[in-house]
């Protein structure tokens, strides 16, 4: 693997695992903590959270790592054969499907609808408790998937390197 496949493979690994950390968290404590306001505080919080989101410091982590993937898939498959292809074509797949795919089609469509709803209406909360529900089961596979990616691009960037050793 050249300086330059190498360079990229772990802006890639580190990009992954940046969001790997982001999505963890709202997995591990921000979801919970907000289950425990009320309906509407809660609602309020995630309306908050969800503007604040699109933004360049998070968008760019996000969408730079994309953009790096496509790069890696495309160099993996010029380069079939050799010992890391497939550890970069998987991880630039997984993290463009299970990462990328997911945001835009699963949680960007959710946080939308939510966007619309009025914390305070008699009906917010059924639709909070729907929303967390299944927001939150997705969130599950959104953060694995880009933690997998990044051992994938860490098994790239190590892929040839060990000798094995001769008895």
């Amino acid at each position: 693997m050249g300086t330059g496949l190498q360079v990229l493979t772990v802006v890639a690994l580190l990009g992954s695992a940046l969001n790997a950390g982001i999505f963890y968290t709202f997995s591990s404590f921000v979801m919970p903590g907000f289950a425990r306001l009320t309906p509407e505080r809660g609602i309020a919080a995630m309306q908050a959270v969800n503007i604040t989101a699109v933004r360049a410091p998070f968008m760019s982590v996000l969408f730079g790592t994309a953009l790096l993937c496509v790069v890696l898939a495309i160099w993996s498959l010029t380069s079939i054969g050799s010992p890391y292809w497939l550890f970069l074509l998987l991880g630039a797949v997984l993290y463009l499907v299970g990462t990328i795919g997911m945001t835009i089609f699963l949680h960007v469509p959710l946080n939308d609808a939510l966007a619309v709803i009025d914390p305070a209406a008699p009906d917010s909360a059924a639709q909070w408790a729907d929303y967390q529900s299944r927001w939150n089961a997705w969130n599950h596979v959104r953060w694995l998937t880009p933690l997998a990616a990044s051992a994938l691009f860490t098994a790239a960037a190590f892929a040839g390197r060990v000798a094995p050793t001769t008895t």
